[in-house]
């Protein structure tokens, strides 16, 4: 009987599954079935330890790295690759510093605006231009001062820095003084003053203005004289302090002329 016979045969007496070469023994445990995930919810791979982030830089990193910098062009190469700082996140660019590399005065302010931000230096808006009449009154310009300001980034929404964002930029601002070494510095505002002269406590810049003090520079032998002013933002929003910082200007004048003659 060949194969198609066969198949009529099977297909004649009812047969309707195919039966195995060889006979299976249906009482025997059936082989375990490996368990399948919950449809519509598919496995999700189990997760690899990542490497722990590394910790912000601290006032301690940042003193080594400012006392390392042995030039002004080292101290703002340093600064611009310092990450340790959230302030840099959010300002468009660093401000260094504007004026001479050796003036015997530096001015300091309290952190970039928006348009110092944009244009890469300190004070160019409007509080900027009335600093600029102001130092002419006397005789100074940005050829013969330093300005700088305490941090180098503008803070967010032109916010006051914290307490934090200044210490971290602390060590950078002692080194910039530290290498420049002049004869004394005029800080604007209270943010500025505060943080060159912390033993002036919780008074305020109406109290600390006008009186010469002393700051110890990191760095300087000894101590630099300052004198606290307010800052020229205040004085576009207070004109009536203008004449109190007009006595503050003529102070400065004095102590130049002073440390001219003492020089000559």
């Amino acid at each position: 009987m060949d194969a198609v016979e066969a198949l009529r045969l099977q297909y004649e007496w009812g047969a309707d599954e195919a039966l195995l070469d060889a006979p299976q023994d249906r009482r025997a445990a059936a082989p375990p079935v490996a368990a399948l995930p919950p449809a519509g919810r598919p496995t999700a791979p189990r997760p690899t330890a990542k490497p722990a982030p590394a910790l912000p830089a601290g006032p301690a990193e940042a003193a080594a790295l400012a006392a390392a910098c042995q030039s002004l062009d080292e101290l703002k190469a340093a600064l611009t690759s310092f990450t340790g700082c959230a302030l840099r996140d959010t300002a468009t660019q660093l401000v260094f510093a504007d004026g001479a590399d050796n003036a015997p005065l530096i001015i300091i302010g309290e952190a970039p605006g928006a348009e110092e931000d944009r244009a890469g230096k300190p004070f160019v808006g409007a509080a900027g231009q009335l600093l600029d009449r102001m130092l002419a009154s006397i005789g100074l310009n940005r050829g013969n001062t330093r300005i700088i300001n305490t941090v180098p980034w503008r803070p967010p929404g032109n916010r006051t820095p914290s307490d934090a964002e200044i210490a971290l930029c602390l060590p950078f601002l002692h080194r910039h003084i530290a290498l420049i070494r002049p004869r004394g510095l005029l800080t604007l505002g209270a943010v500025a003053t505060k943080t060159l002269l912390p033993e002036a406590g919780a008074a305020g810049i109406r109290r600390l203005r006008g009186t010469w003090r002393e700051a110890n520079i990191t760095g300087m032998d000894s101590g630099l004289p300052c004198l606290p002013s307010y800052h020229p933002a205040y004085l576009l929003r207070t004109p009536m302090a203008k004449s109190e910082s007009w006595q503050d200007l003529l102070q400065l004048r004095e102590w130049l002329e002073s440390m001219i003659l003492t020089k000559s």
